[in-house]
């Protein structure tokens, strides 16, 4: 009888090249956070060094500010600066819960003057409000918490570091085993099509969920009622009509959000209870 499975050299390098890969991407993976009560220990992929993204994110977010105060835009809005500084200060001092080195990083507050409905934490801490954001949904301290945690969860977290490394071991990866494994390149263009959906993107909202679950506790320890983050995603629902829908997003729909946050408020809510106030 013919063997009907071939043994060549290059499927012999292939198998090499997958299980190197493999081992690399395994020594690789760690958490960067500590298990708060709400229990975040997913092991993540890093293949970069922190240095290396909060020196990249540094240089951005300073360019950033540059052009910001260049157009008339930063922080235009004095009482709603200091705002964002006071919460931002309560929920620093809580970080210590899941990174005890994340309270001595160089956190920044500033604002810029837009309609957008934006907000981020850049890697390292540095912490920028979209003045829209705050106006356009009248936004409550405690909602304002719920957006400034979920992105300060971000941060801790790595996200960005953990997303990089990941398009590294992927676009690396398939160059690499497609050249051994004599692929075309539209045989190659359509597994890296197949990767970013079947990876990246569910990849990412797994990232947002993350971001949600460690920001509600975070926001619950520093004395902002978590059932806020319930009416800040109701107004985001509200305002965010005719959004893609959740498989073709990188985050998780609204109503997604809020049927999480709402499992999770027995366990968030007597550190709530527990906290300081003010």
């Amino acid at each position: 009888m013919r063997n009907l499975v071939s043994i060549s050299p290059a499927n012999n390098l292939f198998k090499a090249a997958l299980a190197a890969t493999m081992f690399s991407v395994l020594l690789s993976c760690t958490s960067t956070t500590q298990i708060g009560a709400t229990g975040v220990d997913r092991k993540q992929l890093l293949l970069v060094s922190s240095e290396q993204i909060n020196a990249a994110s540094v240089a951005s977010y300073n360019q950033t500010l540059s052009q910001a105060k260049a157009a008339g835009k930063l922080d235009t809005d004095a009482a709603m600066r200091a705002r964002l500084q006071r919460i931002s200060n309560r929920l620093v001092s809580k970080v210590s819960t899941f990174r005890p080195e994340a309270r001595s990083w160089q956190w920044e507050v500033h604002t810029i003057q837009s309609d957008q409905l934006n907000a981020y934490v850049a890697p390292g801490g540095k912490i920028m409000f979209y003045t829209g954001i705050v106006d356009r949904l009248s936004l409550t301290d405690a909602e304002i918490a719920a957006i400034m945690g979920h992105e300060m969860a971000h941060a801790l977290r790595e996200h960005a570091r953990e997303r990089i490394s990941t398009q590294m071991a992927t676009q690396s990866g398939l160059g690499i085993l497609g050249s051994l494994a004599g692929l075309s390149t539209g045989q190659l263009q359509l597994a890296d099509m197949v990767s970013q959906v079947g990876l990246s993107l569910p990849h990412n909202r797994s990232q947002e969920s993350e971001a949600d679950v460690l920001g509600l506790e975070l926001m619950a320890r520093a004395g902002y009622n978590p059932q806020s983050a319930v009416s800040l995603w109701r107004k985001m629902e509200a305002a965010a009509k005719g959004a893609p829908p959740q498989f073709l997003s990188t985050h998780p729909s609204a109503g997604n959000r809020i049927s999480q946050i709402q499992s999770l408020l027995p366990r968030v809510m007597p550190l709530y209870n527990a906290s300081s106030k003010a």
